[in-house]
């Protein structure tokens, strides 16, 4: 098709009284060309619309048709081809099919562009509704930058959107994330919208399968699930810009952390502040569309709910367990060889006895490298039956070096009276409270069996630093006897 200027000029020759072989020389274009627009004499827009032509294949186009439809119910590489349309076609009507392989190509095309190009409508989101998608971005974890993901639930009729932080995308991690973000807010989003491919579950074709511990959390909270139709992003693009968001401004430059749970409710406070900020379209604040949103949520469950996946698992010689093929845990030596139940949740993994108290905890390991993980309070155990393996013992490994080099400095006999009370402190007052009397020990230079109880008792009782209560008033007592001396 000529430009608008090139036509013009055809035109203005014409009217020069100039044919169409003269025309052309001069302009360079196609005699025939040069004659089609010469006898055209109507530039309303309209005559620009491409016209329907005939083509051989339009009897073959409805069969075409319903094999593509069916194609959407096959798997993508099990789908029809231009080529194998094609074939289709010649062995199943020979004689009568008699197009050539470039007019079925592009014909499919075709079609192939008219379902990209159709465009996507704009969604009204109710209030109370919200979208949940993972993300990933860098932080500093102690000295160490290493990679997170990170949870957004946005609510489209705000704008509103709060992030808490994993190191996966289990449903443990999920269920764990909405459960912190529903109390921070008060409430239960009456509906969620979730990528095909997160870790609570997934849409294939009608079918929709979730995982035991997601539905038991969302039967708890009672809200009602949607999930996206598989490579369609913009049913949910809300979130997804939400993800961006936080990236480009909580995480630049990238954030120092310590813990990762302190910090996940410092990011809570932080999503609400970043409500004071216009909508991008409606021209209020978030945080005056956030209050409607927040009027439609469902109210908090009246129990709590434990984000815990339980497995029963097979310890080996040493005690430990191995879960997600590669991440090893320890339980206590006295369960060697045995079954043990865990529960594995979104930060911790949970050893539990038989009797269902609680064992051990660990933190959770994630990632495709090997782990090892040791329970310094079950080791210490061993240890106080096996003394002579101080030299080698996980306990000794994981101290402080000025806390180990008082220890080692001891007689294998007090030795073994400090890590004894050091236990009966660790089973008093908590393995914090131990592990600070120790050390407070270690700083005075008193480490013996009698100190180290006494500065956990302070610790527990009065804190290090506060001063003792001052106990009963005896100054009554004081003069009754000096009264009774006296008169005597």
């Amino acid at each position: 098709m000529l430009r608008m200027n090139q036509i013009d000029q055809i035109k203005d020759l014409q009217r020069q009284g100039l044919g169409p072989q003269e025309i052309a020389q001069r302009l360079n274009l196609d005699r025939k060309t040069v004659a089609k627009y010469m006898c055209i004499d109507d530039f309303n827009s309209g005559e620009w619309i491409k016209k329907e032509t005939v083509s051989k294949l339009d009897p073959w186009k409805p069969k075409i048709n319903e094999w593509l439809e069916e194609d959407r119910r096959m798997r993508f590489k099990q789908r029809h081809t231009a080529q194998r349309v094609h074939h289709r076609l010649l062995s199943e009507y020979p004689g009568e099919y008699n197009c050539s392989y470039p007019l079925v190509q592009r014909y499919l095309k075709q079609k192939k562009r008219e379902r990209r190009d159709g465009g996507f409508m704009e969604l009204i989101w109710p209030p109370g509704e919200g979208q949940g998608d993972f993300g990933e971005a860098d932080i500093e974890y102690r000295l160490r930058v290493r990679t997170i993901k990170y949870l957004c639930l946005s609510f489209p009729n705000s704008n509103g959107g709060f992030t808490q932080g994993f190191w996966g995308e289990t449903a443990e991690c999920v269920c764990q994330g909405l459960q912190d973000i529903f109390h921070h807010i008060g409430g239960v989003p009456q509906r969620i919208v979730f990528d095909n491919a997160s870790g609570i579950g997934r849409r294939i074709r009608d079918k929709i399968s979730m995982v035991d511990l997601f539905l038991r959390f969302k039967c708890h909270y009672g809200f009602s699930v949607s999930f996206c139709n598989p490579n369609a992003g913009h049913e949910k693009g809300h979130i997804e810009n939400k993800i961006g968001y936080v990236r480009r401004n909580f995480f630049v430059p990238i954030p120092v952390v310590d813990e990762l749970e302190m910090w996940n409710r410092e990011l809570l406070f932080l999503g609400e502040k970043d409500f004071d900020r216009p909508h991008y379209k409606k021209g209020l604040r978030i945080a005056e569309l956030w209050e409607e949103d927040r009027r439609h949520l469902s109210p908090l469950p009246g129990k709590p709910f434990l984000v815990e996946r339980l497995e029963r698992v097979q310890t080996n010689g040493y005690g430990k367990f191995c879960l997600d093929g590669r991440h090893w845990y320890s339980s206590a030596p006295e369960y060697a060889e045995r079954k043990v139940t865990v529960g594995i949740r979104a930060h911790t993994v949970v050893v539990y006895r038989e009797d269902g108290s609680l064992l051990s905890v660990h933190p959770r390991s994630f990632g495709d490298n090997r782990t090892d993980t040791s329970d310094y309070k079950t080791s210490l155990q061993a240890l106080l039956r096996r003394p002579r393996s101080w030299a080698n013992s996980p306990f000794r490994a994981g101290l402080s070096d000025s806390i180990r080099e008082n220890l080692d400095a001891l007689s294998k006999l007090e030795r073994s009276r400090v890590l004894s009370v050091f236990s009966e402190s660790n089973s008093a007052f908590g393995f914090d409270v131990a592990m600070e009397s120790l050390e407070e020990a270690v700083r005075r230079g008193t480490v013996d069996a009698f100190s180290l109880q006494a500065i956990s008792a302070r610790i527990a009782y009065d804190g290090l630093l506060s001063a003792p209560e001052g106990g009963p008033d005896l100054e009554t007592y004081d003069r009754a006897f000096l009264d009774r001396k006296v008169s005597s």
